[in-house]
């Protein structure tokens, strides 16, 4: 890939929920897309599930990335900021994976959960080594929606209850069970899977009804939720440290101690997601929930843990864990090219400190949102921590009316200007940027650029 670019001048837990594009409402391409993207766009509409929905009006179809650079089949170069939904955490075909995995694959490519394998071990001692407290015992399976059923089964399993106690707003999964703990009606499935689940209310401050940052109303809230709509024995607290898809909320600063307290005091588990805002992203820490002091039960992950490749991972303390004696299995989970993967993975970022990165990065990037929202009265808040930040689109700022279109032209003039961002939040209205842990000062002054640039796009 080529170096850092200069600007043009001046002038969407994921695909978009049911019922919108996620797309450019009226931005198109600067290129005319070749005959073999459209024919590649084509045949994904025809032999694919429609779920399976890219952004754009013109898909972008990518053809081989380096860092935080990718280039699609036009030879057209885009630095992304996205990071396959916050996945590629250490930037796209890091040298020190690939190799990790050439070697691996040329030893042995797979065996299931029958035996005992080096790597497995491996992996999961290094995961150990940053998890909070005494979480060191490790399920692996193959993406986060089986990260969360294991931890839903296991708090289960450990408490003899039932109920799950989420929070609206949240993402889980696409399984039938994690579609209904998530709390989005474009991502829910119409049927099965929601008996014991109930939600508790967001603290998503920026739109609470006393328009404050106070935590009472949520913990009151979820008091309430579990004296009313359970039998008071819920079996487990759920949460995303940062709620992503919603378009990363962030918890008022005492919210999860209070919220841990309450849990605890009813009998049940805390259960932390730590999907997306794992493995140093909200900078300083490791894990997001570190910033909050609160030592989870179990704790879930997946995306960034292995650079790409499909590992999933939910830890506990042994105890807890000793309460799934059952047999059980998982053909991929764990295999050894995964696992050389996320160990691969996980020494770079030791290596690289990636929360300290992350924290300084994070830092660079803030600065220049918030400047951005001084300059245009559609950017309701800038929110976030560290390198995973979102940016907040109204129509009217007083009012804090969600404008989903202003946020459908920005992700398609950030497209013009060969920038890759994310879209999120319950009406698609919020901005999402999240990119490898590895980015550099340069990359990022450049990607702040061509925000900026589409920004001025989106201005109209």
């Amino acid at each position: 890939m080529t170096d850092v670019q200069t600007a043009k001048p001046e002038v969407d837990e994921t695909p978009a929920p049911s019922g919108s594009n996620g797309g450019s409402s009226g931005a198109t391409s600067s290129t005319t897309p070749s005959s073999r993207a459209q024919a590649l766009a084509a045949e994904q509409a025809e032999y694919l599930f429609p779920w399976v929905r890219p952004y754009y009006e013109q898909p972008l179809v990518m053809s081989d990335a380096e860092g935080v650079w990718v280039r699609d089949v036009e030879g057209d170069e885009y630095l992304d900021l996205f990071a396959g939904i916050l996945t590629t955490s250490v930037g796209h075909c890091n040298p020190a994976v690939l190799d990790a995995v050439r070697t691996q694959m040329a030893r042995i490519g797979h065996t299931s959960t029958l035996y005992v394998t080096e790597g497995q071990i491996e992996a999961a001692k290094s995961l150990a080594e940053i998890t909070p407290g005494e979480l060191k015992t490790t399920c692996f399976t193959n993406s986060g929606t089986e990260a969360v059923e294991s931890a839903i089964a296991t708090a289960r399993l450990h408490t003899g209850r039932h109920e799950i106690v989420a929070l609206r707003l949240s993402y889980s999964g696409r399984s039938s069970l994690t579609s209904h703990m998530t709390a989005q009606k474009g991502w829910r499935l119409p049927f099965g899977g929601s008996a014991g689940i109930v939600h508790a209310r967001s603290p998503y401050t920026y739109r609470s009804p006393t328009g404050d940052d106070s935590t009472d109303l949520f913990i009151d809230d979820l008091v309430e939720v579990i004296e009313t709509t359970t039998s008071g024995k819920p079996a487990a607290f759920f949460a995303e440290t940062i709620q992503g898809v919603a378009g990363y909320v962030v918890p008022p600063a005492d919210y999860f101690q209070r919220a841990a307290e309450v849990v605890r005091s009813f009998g049940g588990l805390v259960i932390i997601d730590e999907v997306q805002a794992g493995f140093g992203r909200t900078g300083k820490h490791w894990f997001g929930i570190e910033h909050w002091g609160v030592e989870p039960d179990i704790m879930v992950m997946a995306k960034g843990i292995a650079n790409g490749f499909p590992v999933g991972a939910t830890v506990t303390r042994p105890e807890i864990a000793e309460a799934w004696q059952g047999p059980s299995i998982s053909t991929y989970g764990g295999n050894p090219i995964s696992m050389a993967a996320a160990r691969a993975t996980l020494d770079v970022m030791k290596r690289e400190d990636v929360p300290t990165r992350a924290d300084a990065r994070g830092q660079q990037l803030r600065a220049g949102l918030d400047s951005l929202r001084d300059r245009y009265s559609w950017i309701g808040e800038v929110r976030g921590m560290g390198l995973m930040q979102g940016v907040e689109l109204v129509s009217d700022r007083a009012r804090k009316t969600p404008d989903p279109d202003r946020a459908a032209a920005l992700l398609g003039a950030a497209k013009e200007e060969r920038l890759l961002i994310g879209r999120g939040g319950s009406n698609g209205h919020v901005i999402r940027i999240g990119p490898s842990l590895l980015i550099t000062a340069e990359e990022m002054e450049e990607g702040l650029k061509r925000f900026y640039a589409a920004c001025e796009r989106a201005d109209g």
